[in-house]
């Protein structure tokens, strides 16, 4: 480990946490923790900010539930130092973590990422003791459609965005038989995201990019949102471009969670259509790094429980 990391580590945690209402998050000490005669497992969250995180409440409640010795923390890595960043609660024993923006492409690097992860180009779940990558965000949100009894096989879906997350959405709706239209702000960088995904996954035919005009006109059954417009505090923006028809009768899917009602979401339900937000997905993919963890099932609905009061707590 460099030199003088662990100091430097302390100060943006406790940055963070001045900046931000949380206490300074210090590394690590030990993983497994005594605490008389027990032997705490740790987990946690890794990220560039990690502030109003509500993984811990979900996961925590999940241990609680189950009656499992385990913890779940966040840790506060800026990007410059990710590298040996992500080896400090490596090297203090915990199990693994979480990755959040801006480093899951990053992590690529210090871990072997599977199939998925590789698809994607972004791992979100590092499991420590195989020094191993996943991207549980394909399956969380492939899941949540499932849940909501959402078929897309064979639908046009637009994907609003071209980062992690639309990456993610664009990998899952094609694998799963999807026309998929990619809309962007900015072409070249949703073309270069279909670019990558050919080379990586081989994404070819049914996945195109449009402007969002173009992809109106091609009658989709499913929009998702990909992008942060429309998150807290900037809750009355929108995605969808004013003077575009909003498609009538559409189901919106909506990765934000907070607010829980988005604009476009009232947009589509304005419009006839159906409006999902994003805390499903959220608590599916959770769930889903909590069984590659502990290889125990995930309660998901004391997940869920845990989720929405920690939301509704912090709106």
């Amino acid at each position: 480990m460099c030199r003088g990391f662990v100091p430097r580590l302390r100060r943006y945690n406790a940055k963070i946490g001045r900046g931000y209402g949380l206490s300074a998050a210090a590394p690590p000490t030990n993983a497994r923790l005594r605490l008389g005669a027990i032997m705490t497992n740790r987990v946690g969250l890794i990220g560039w900010p990690v502030t109003h995180s509500i993984s811990p409440a979900m996961h925590n409640a999940a241990f609680q539930a189950l009656g499992m010795d385990w913890h779940y923390d966040v840790m506060a890595i800026p990007p410059d130092i990710v590298t040996h960043g992500i080896r400090e609660p490596m090297r203090h024993g915990y199990i693994g973590v979480n990755v959040t923006i801006p480093h899951k492409e990053a992590v690529m690097r210090i871990v072997t990422p599977d199939d998925v992860a590789r698809a994607v180009g972004a791992v979100n779940t590092v499991d420590f003791r195989k020094l191993t990558g996943t991207n549980t965000d394909v399956d969380g949100f492939m899941g949540d459609l499932s849940a909501h009894q959402i078929n897309v096989s064979g639908q046009t879906v637009i994907v609003l965005g071209a980062g992690g997350a639309a990456r993610a959405a664009v990998y899952g709706l094609w694998r799963a038989g999807a026309d998929v239209i990619v809309v962007n702000r900015t072409l070249e960088r949703a073309n270069k995201m279909l670019a990558d995904l050919t080379v990586s996954a081989g994404v070819r035919e049914r996945a195109r990019v449009l402007t969002l005009d173009e992809a109106a006109e091609h009658a989709p059954t499913l929009i998702v949102n990909a992008t942060p417009v429309g998150m807290w505090p900037n809750a009355d923006d929108s995605p969808w471009i004013a003077g575009v028809p909003f498609p009538r009768g559409v189901t919106v899917y909506d990765m934000i969670y907070r607010p829980q009602q988005t604009r476009l979401m009232t947009q589509a339900e304005d419009n006839g259509g159906r409006a999902i937000g994003g805390v499903g997905m959220l608590v599916r993919q959770g769930a889903l790094s909590f069984q590659a963890w502990t290889e125990r099932e995930a309660p998901l609905e004391t997940m869920m429980a845990a989720a929405l009061i920690e939301l509704a707590a912090n709106s």
